[in-house]
C-alpha cells in the first residue's frame, strides 16, 4: 500500500539523460572551433607572471599570461588572461588574440613598406624596414610579434619602457599606422607609379611592376 510510484524515478532518468546528451552536444561544439583554428595559427608565448591577491586566509595567487598569434601571413593579434593555474591563464589569452587580429601590409611579404614609430603609455618603439637577409632584429616581445606575423626583415629598437605588455601594445600601434603605396595611391587617386617615380637606376615600366608587388 506504501508503494513508491515508478514515474518520478523515470522522469528523473529521462531528464538526466537529457542533460547528459546537452552536455556532450555543447561540448564537442566547443571543440570544433579550436581544432580548426589551431591547425593553421601560430602562438607565442610572450611573457607570464604570478600575481598574489591579499586575502583575510593569506595570499591568493593567480597567473597573468600575455600572449601573440599570427598566421605568418600579414594576420596577428595579442591578448592577456588571468586565471588561478598557467593552461587557463594561456588559454584565455589565446582566445583573446584570435579575437583582436589585424592585417598589417607587408612589402614583397618579408618586410614593412616603411618607416614608423609606435608608442603606448611610456613605451615607445621604432620599426625601420630592412633589405633582404637582415632577418628579425628585435627584442623578446618584439620578435614574438614579428615572428608570427611573418616578418623576414625588419630592424626594431625600443626606446622607451621595456615592460612586455607596454612594449607589445606599442609595437601594435605602430604596426596599425602600416599603410602600402596601393592604399596611399587609392586614397590620394592616384597610380602607384605617380607616388614612386622610377629610380635612377631601373627604368619607368620596371619601377611601375615593382611598385604593383
Amino acid at each position: 500500500m506504501a508503494r513508491a510510484p515508478h514515474s518520478g524515478g523515470g522522469d528523473g532518468g529521462e531528464s538526466g539523460e537529457r542533460r547528459g546528451r546537452g552536455r556532450g552536444r555543447d561540448r564537442d561544439r566547443d571543440n570544433r572551433p579550436q581544432q580548426s583554428e589551431g591547425d593553421e595559427l601560430k602562438d607565442k608565448l610572450v611573457t607570464i607572471n604570478r600575481v598574489a591577491k591579499v586575502v583575510k586566509g593569506g595570499r591568493r595567487f593567480s597567473f597573468a599570461a600575455l600572449v601573440v598569434v599570427g598566421d605568418q601571413k600579414g594576420r596577428v593579434g595579442w591578448g592577456a588572461g588571468k586565471a588561478r593555474e598557467v593552461p587557463e591563464a594561456i588559454r584565455k589569452a589565446t582566445e583573446q588574440a584570435k579575437r583582436t587580429m589585424i592585417r598589417v601590409p607587408m612589402r614583397e611579404g618579408r618586410t614593412l613598406h616603411h618607416d614608423v614609430i609606435g608608442e603606448f603609455g611610456a613605451g615607445r618603439v621604432i620599426l625601420r624596414a630592412a633589405p633582404p637577409g637582415t632577418g628579425i632584429i628585435a627584442g623578446g616581445p618584439m620578435r614574438a610579434v614579428f615572428e608570427t606575423l611573418g616578418i623576414g626583415d625588419v630592424v626594431a629598437k625600443c626606446t622607451g619602457s621595456t615592460n612586455p605588455h607596454n612594449m607589445v601594445k606599442a609595437t601594435f600601434a605602430a604596426l596599425t599606422n602600416c599603410t602600402s603605396p596601393r592604399a596611399v595611391a587609392t586614397r590620394r587617386g592616384k597610380k602607384v607609379a605617380d607616388l614612386l617615380g622610377p629610380r635612377k637606376d631601373q627604368p619607368a615600366g620596371e619601377a611601375t611592376e615593382a611598385a604593383n608587388v
